[in-house]
């Protein structure tokens, strides 16, 4: 037989959200009539954008009329430099197209990035983290085996904690790879500025790249927080960049993002040359990606029109306020809820010492509302759970009732 690739042998167990999918459709096929309400896989409710779709439709008759083939693989110029222009000048960061490199989302950027790194290329994870961010690595052998509380050897975990407010500063050690996400998925912290600026200092300090994962830019309400990793002085040296139209613009199901790579940011050969990571990302994205289709790169440039920006941003204020509502349902009712303020997830303690899986078991059967149980995220997100806000205002309303009536002193 054909020897498979151990390291998957190493995965603690099936990826987080399918085993989540999976107990409910068993609860479903047990429980039929029950009305499940589901605030789990953080996933956009509202469909797109008027705007949006009139792109779409145009680019579509368009086809009709002329041929569009394969794409450029970073990205149409139309849509690149409109990320250039509304993403970034207005930060004050100043990118060109081509740093930009236009894909079919950020799960697939931040999972695959890590290819163009050296396999002994050590790395660190905020603990509790999206679970891609580790489980490729782990598929790749840049780790050990897994030890009884779930690390895995060769990962330096910096637990994200009620004392730092979710968001710790950079190890003491050297790494070569750091994961951030801000705002994060799952607590929905947002990093400081002065946080940022521990980390990119750091970085630079020990000539280590910093993967940060912004897909949730847009649901920041403070101007005066960081949208981008590159408003902090220096990051152009040290820092890759990952946004999606994914939660900001509905495109879950349409498939777009982009991961920007300043020319400036280097790595080394084993031979201790400093070697472009641009340059590096061009050509792996050149021999595996044939450019997301024309149809949605329209799609994505009506974002920043005028109908679009403010039609996305209704979206986003709905998705928020229903964060707001559950925040202040919970959490008036005595939970420990965190996040919400910056990011469409709710992050709560767990009620009773209950753990994160018995929790979502009992949240389920008692209340029959789906959300996403903290361990999933790593071993600092046992006894939490992660609640989405990606939902209806009835379908929010009714949950908080639900769990209120099941779990309320």
């Amino acid at each position: 037989m054909t020897r498979i690739n151990n390291h998957y042998q190493k995965l603690q167990a099936g990826y987080l959200f399918p085993e989540i999918g999976r107990r409910v459709s068993a609860f479903q096929a047990e429980n039929p009539d029950a009305a499940v309400i589901k605030l789990g896989i953080g996933d956009i409710t509202l469909p797109l954008a008027p705007a949006i779709v009139e792109a779409m439709h145009a680019a579509v008759d368009e086809m009709g009329e002329e041929a569009h083939g394969y794409g450029p693989e970073n990205g149409y110029g139309f849509l690149t430099e409109a990320i250039c222009a509304h993403d970034y000048a207005p930060l004050g960061v100043s990118l060109e197209p081509g740093e930009i490199f236009v894909s079919d989302g950020s799960k697939q950027d931040s999972g695959n990035i890590q290819e163009i790194f050296d396999l002994g290329s050590s790395l660190c994870v905020t603990d509790p983290s999206y679970p891609v961010y580790v489980d490729t690595n782990v598929m790749a052998g840049r780790t050990g085996e897994a030890d009884e509380n779930g690390r895995y050897q060769g990962i330096v975990y910096l637990p994200a904690t009620e004392a730092n407010a979710f968001m710790p500063g950079p190890p003491d050690e050297r790494v070569d790879l750091a994961y951030l996400c801000s705002p994060n998925n799952p607590t929905g912290a947002v990093a400081t500025r002065e946080n940022l600026t521990q980390w990119v200092d750091w970085a630079r300090r020990n000539e280590a790249t910093i993967l940060f994962d912004a897909a949730y830019d847009a649901f920041i309400q403070d101007p005066n927080l960081p949208r981008s990793i590159f408003e902090i002085e220096g990051a152009r040296e040290c820092a890759i960049e990952m946004r999606s139209f994914s939660k900001r613009a509905g495109f879950t199901g349409t498939r777009c993002a982009y991961m920007a790579i300043p020319k400036t940011v280097m790595g080394r050969s084993a031979q201790g040359e400093a070697i472009s990571l641009n340059a590096l990302w061009s050509r792996r994205h050149a021999t595996k990606f044939n450019s997301v289709p024309y149809v949605i790169q329209k799609a994505a440039t009506a974002v920043f029109s005028e109908a679009g920006a403010a039609q996305t941003a209704e979206q986003v204020a709905y998705y928020m306020e229903n964060a707001q509502r559950i925040r202040q349902g919970l959490g008036g009712a005595g939970f420990a809820v965190f996040g919400g303020e910056h990011a469409p997830y709710i992050w709560m303690r767990t009620p009773g010492g209950l753990s994160s899986w018995d929790f979502f078991d009992q949240l389920l059967e008692r209340s029959h509302v789906v959300g996403t149980p903290g361990s999933g995220f790593g071993p600092a997100g046992e006894g939490y759970f992660r609640i989405s806000a990606f939902n209806s205002h009835a379908n929010i309303d009714e949950a908080i009732e639900r769990i209120l009536k099941a779990f309320g002193s």
